[in-house]
């Protein structure tokens, strides 16, 4: 079997009397977009804080690709291929999409040239301009990010994560706010850049969620309720009473993984 692109052994974060996550052991597999869901205060974000070293774990291991990286600093864990985008957009509303994307591109230097033209950057240029055709931005390249819809927003820090060329990425609420048009637009993108990176996807939107995930993982009280492919996680009455809670929300997956 594929070694796995995450892995995590007994992980567990405390803040003080409360347990966000709970002893959790997962197993990621490469090549395949998981989901997480989970109602709120399930542990979700808490989980990507810890891989991306925004926070420690109290206790237990973290493995990206076989190597430990438990503790390790969040610059270190970026450079090594983990991307992240927030719950929360956050770009630089006063530069355009283009600049947005070259000064996150910049930034994965460890020293700037202050002698060095942007404009004679080739590099980074042909990186911006396959990273604009890549999210479908192009023709917005020039306009001030602060004047984007909230879709392209989201578009953009999809962007910003991509241009760095990680090898795993972690969408937190990629499509919360869109439009439904906005929506399928992401969701399309989104199934298309899962041929050539890792994706792992927090999500409470359940038609994105078994329109696009190969593997669902469950959360709830910062531990694992269930896991499985989504024809597994509709027929799971843990996960029907725990997380969605009413009768009809059954007939609410079924619909949603039919669609």
């Amino acid at each position: 079997m594929s070694e796995p692109v995450l892995q995590t052994e007994n992980l567990t974060k405390r803040f003080g009397g409360l347990t966000a996550i709970d002893n959790l052991s997962i197993s990621l597999s490469p090549a395949r977009i998981h989901a997480i869901i989970g109602p709120n205060g399930a542990g979700k974000t808490t989980f990507f804080n810890l891989v991306t070293g925004l926070l420690s774990p109290s206790s237990g291991r973290i493995f990206f690709r076989g190597r430990d990286i438990t503790g390790c600093r969040p610059y270190v864990i970026s450079r090594m291929g983990i991307k992240r985008t927030l719950q929360v957009k956050s770009v630089f509303p006063d530069l355009n999409v283009a600049d947005n994307l070259w000064i996150t591109r910049q930034a994965r230097n460890r020293f700037l040239n202050p002698f060095r033209a942007a404009a004679g950057d080739r590099d980074t240029r042909m990186r911006v301009e396959q990273t604009l055709e890549q999210i479908g931005l192009t023709a917005l390249a020039e306009r001030p990010a602060g004047t984007l819809s909230y879709g392209d927003v989201a578009m953009l820090e999809i962007g910003m994560a991509l241009i760095s060329e990680p090898s795993l990425l972690l969408l937190d609420e990629p499509t919360c706010g869109m439009s439904p048009a906005e929506t399928s637009r992401a969701v399309a993108k989104i199934r298309d850049l899962a041929h050539t990176i890792d994706i792992v996807i927090i999500e409470h939107d359940m038609d994105v969620v078994f329109g696009i995930a190969d593997d669902i993982t469950v959360f709830a009280q910062g531990a694992i309720l269930a896991s499985g492919n989504p024809a597994a996680i509709v027929d799971d009455e843990r996960v029907l009473e725990a997380y969605l809670g009413r009768p009809e929300d059954e007939d609410f997956m079924e619909e949603a993984l039919n669609a």
